[in-house]
């Protein structure tokens, strides 16, 4: 993975998107199984297409669950993974490191 630093910022950030990746890469295989192969692809070799970036960035702002709202509140995302605003942040960021346009 390009675009993010050896400091502990860099490898958090790293973390962070290798397990988000991981739980978007699943979720498309069960939805559109040619996208899923082509993203696949391109993150085992390092190079996201732009198709798959702009995916993974609406994947990811739609799936934030930690929402910081109560539950009479609302919005509520129920899913597998915990995604946080900074988690989305970070997914954003280290697309925009990896020179795609959001």
């Amino acid at each position: 993975m390009n675009g993010t630093n050896d400091t502990q910022g860099g490898n958090e950030a790293r973390a962070t998107v290798e397990r988000l990746v991981a739980a978007w890469l699943e979720e498309a295989e069960r939805h559109d199984e040619d996208a899923a192969r082509e993203a696949r692809a391109g993150w085992e070799r390092g190079s996201l297409t732009d198709r798959s970036a702009e995916d993974l960035a609406h994947w990811v702002t739609a799936r934030v669950t930690n929402t910081g709202f109560n539950e009479d509140e609302g919005p509520w995302v129920d899913g597998p993974t915990r995604i946080t605003p900074a988690d989305k942040d970070t997914v954003h960021r280290w697309l925009t490191e990896q020179g795609h346009t959001l």
